[in-house]
């Protein structure tokens, strides 16, 4: 029986996306800790493996032999698919973002494959929709739960989500002025080459505040300090995930920060060239899109340890009466610019 190599390389290239998230979200919670604790004057995990790198490792070895709890009153089907939604919509946004240029895998291939697990030519609008659904599993697991804590920090979810979610689109949307696609890999490429020889053409420069403005409606949609609020352990115990344990639990915490890849990965290739750089030869570009890419989710983690949180109050006057008017404006202006550049 002849095999396709190509559809063997698209699945090979799928099982190594999907556990490169995996390892990713570990290497988050190593860097989170390691990072809070340099910012502390602490020295963080440094028992198990090399400067405690393997602890991540160790807490999901421990969490899949911890007894799976559930509350009596629970909605017991809601209650167990929640997680999963959280994490497969997680997965799913990740899907359609390029991390590198066509390979054929060191001629292996005669047709060359992109660097991305699937290549549809609307890719903003899909993650815009799959993100968008991850909300879903908050606010069935604070509804589910039967507990007044969890349903707190569900319905502080949901608002947040809409509060933020304008913002977050408008910003997306003067890019898409700027590029004239959908397509992120369109976009991607849109960004090659220099201005005056030496400065790149990154939308970033083009869109200051409109990075400013994705960056921190990325921060709120991830639930991320300073902007945690459906979690909010100092009022709300854990907000939305309080009654689950074991694995249903650390599903919640990977869907978070593979969340935290995907905005930042998005922002690198609308904002920052994606995997374009100097010196590199083609086939070892992603580097640079992995350098980019760690250097937002670094932002996310220092910018949780210097920040104190929002009072709920301010955060949702700030998402309305601040961000929301400068997302508009800066639509309006880039419209004004593609018009008069024609």
């Amino acid at each position: 029986m002849n095999v396709n190599p190509t559809i063997v390389a698209h699945l090979g290239l799928i099982f190594v996306v999907f556990n490169m998230l995996v390892l990713s979200a570990a290497f988050m919670v190593w860097l989170e800790r390691k990072v809070c604790a340099y910012i502390q004057d602490r020295v963080g995990p440094n028992r198990v493996g090399f400067e405690g790198s393997l602890q991540p490792f160790a807490d999901v070895i421990k969490l899949m032999f911890k007894e799976e709890l559930r509350p009596q009153a629970a909605d017991r089907l809601l209650f167990v698919i929640a997680p999963i939604i959280s994490a497969c919509a997680a997965f799913a946004a990740f899907s359609v973002i390029p991390f590198g240029t066509e390979t054929t895998l060191f001629g292996l291939l005669e047709e060359p494959i992109p660097l991305q697990v699937t290549d549809v030519n609307v890719a903003i609008l899909v993650i815009f929709a799959i993100a968008s659904m991850g909300v879903y599993g908050i606010v069935l697991a604070g509804w589910s739960s039967n507990s007044k804590y969890s349903l707190l920090g569900a319905l502080r979810s949901s608002a947040q989500m809409i509060s933020y979610e304008l913002s977050y689109a408008l910003a997306l949307a003067a890019v898409i002025m700027l590029a004239g696609s959908l397509s992120l890999r369109e976009i991607v490429m849109d960004q090659e080459g220099y201005w005056f020889g030496f400065i790149p053409r990154w939308y970033l420069f083009l869109q200051p505040v409109g990075f400013v403005i994705y960056m921190i409606a990325g921060v709120a949609e991830t639930n991320r300090a300073p902007f945690d609020f459906p979690e909010a352990e100092q009022e709300l115990v854990a907000g939305y995930h309080t009654e689950y344990s074991s694995m249903s639990f650390a599903l919640f915490f990977l869907a978070e920060y593979v969340n935290m890849v995907t905005v930042s990965a998005v922002a690198t290739s609308l904002y920052l060239g994606g995997w374009l750089g100097p010196f590199l030869p083609d086939w070892l570009q992603w580097v640079y899109f992995l350098i980019k890419v760690f250097l937002l989710l670094f932002f996310y983690v220092w910018m949780r340890w210097t920040l104190p949180r929002y009072r709920y109050d301010q955060l949702m006057e700030f998402g309305w009466k601040w961000l929301f008017p400068a997302a508009v404006l800066n639509l309006f202006a880039t419209a004004a610019l593609v018009l008069w550049l024609g």
